[in-house]
């Protein structure tokens, strides 16, 4: 990404996300006045939780701007991936809050308070849902425009919390119809709320610094992009690598047709990388493979191979088969399932099959893994 692109971006981010703090900070003392006068948990927990939505917006700031710092001899892929080191302390404290409220609340359902709604809180709890839907659905919007992960993530927590709130305004209608407090086992409801969407926000920022698959969508985009380009008949092994939300570089091998001279291949690999990077702003690496244009029985034996190695389950495809002048050795890559769990003795269970089958041909099998679709 451009760097005024990148400074665009930052803004945007950080625009929106004091707005949403300003719109909690604000939800956090209409909603503690009330729970305070109404003497009721749930709403008391609900307005910490929209404290703990403002907080987590801080810290979303302080990511971005630390994230935004460009590249230096120490990390010179740049500092993107401190968005994600963000997105873990928020859920960490997601998860605290919701410890802390769920042991809160469960003293309430054994030892209630006697609680004193009246027709001025339930407009107020009725106010906090549609401020949060709106602010849900403004946050989540951003977060698209931007690409951003954490301004996704906060409006399906803001409108989750709209929800929140819709079971804090039940407990309040139930405790005015009937006299029953029920506003311990609300506050326990949000509670295991609050913590399962903590959990679920740690696993999903964790599988991303682990090294998540590439979305399968822009994979996809690259490959068939690529293969327009004059001069290249397929694209194979494409990986990419995440230096944040916003900054991917990766790998790709491609098929030529073995005529082609060194100078030809560095012009088109000049030429795909311009177009992968002004298309997708993804900075990638080419290799070749070299494709058959002239040998007619080899071209017979690879299609022989191909349906012969359709007959191992494990195997998924075949590419960059290629007969070494030299030595008179076929290579290709067999792209192998994860599923298979001993792929190099797959491997070599395939080149015996294959010299039995052959003879005169000796066969070496590199073992693919599918990093993208």
């Amino acid at each position: 990404m451009a760097d005024h692109e990148q400074q665009r971006r930052d803004r945007l981010i950080v625009r929106t996300s004091v707005i949403a703090i300003l719109t909690n900070l604000c939800l956090v003392a209409f909603k503690v006045l009330v729970g305070l006068l109404a003497n009721s948990i749930a709403i008391v927990l609900d307005a910490m939780n929209n404290l703990s939505d403002a907080l987590s917006s801080v810290i979303t700031i302080l990511g971005t701007k630390l994230a935004g710092r460009p590249p230096d001899k120490k990390h010179p892929f740049g500092y993107g991936r401190v968005e994600y080191l963000t997105a873990i302390l928020i859920a960490c404290l997601i998860l605290i809050a919701g410890a802390s409220f769920a042991v809160t609340s469960v003293q309430k359902i054994f030892h209630p308070d006697e609680t004193n709604y009246t027709l001025l809180t339930v407009v107020i709890v009725v106010v906090a849902i549609v401020t949060k839907l709106i602010l849900g659905a403004y946050t989540k919007k951003m977060g698209q425009k931007t690409d951003s992960d954490a301004l996704v993530a906060s409006g399906a927590d803001a409108t989750f919390d709209a929800v929140i709130s819709a079971g804090t305004l039940a407990g309040a209608l139930v405790a005015m119809g009937t006299g029953y407090v029920i506003d311990g086992w609300i506050g326990a409801l949000i509670s295991l709320a609050i913590l399962k969407a903590g959990i679920e926000m740690l696993l999903d920022t964790l599988s991303s610094i682990v090294g998540r698959r590439a979305d399968s969508e822009l994979t996809g985009k690259i490959k068939q992009r690529l293969c327009t380009i004059d001069g290249i008949l397929g694209a194979y092994d494409l990986v990419l690598h995440n230096y944040g939300p916003t900054r991917s570089m990766g790998s790709v091998n491609v098929a030529v047709w073995d005529w082609r001279t060194a100078a030809e291949l560095h012009a088109l690999s000049k030429r795909a990388q311009a177009v992968i990077w002004e298309e997708f702003r993804v900075y990638l690496y080419l290799g070749f493979y070299a494709e058959n244009s002239r040998n007619d029985s080899l071209r017979a034996l690879e299609d022989q191979i191909r349906a012969e190695c359709k007959g191992y389950p494990e195997v998924l495809s075949l590419h960059a088969f290629f007969e070494d002048p030299a030595t008179g050795r076929i290579s290709f890559d067999a792209v192998i399932d994860f599923a298979c769990r001993d792929s190099l003795a797959l491997a070599r269970q395939m080149e015996g099959d294959l010299a039995a089958r052959h003879p005169g041909h000796t066969f070496l099998t590199k073992v693919d893994r599918a990093y993208s679709d």
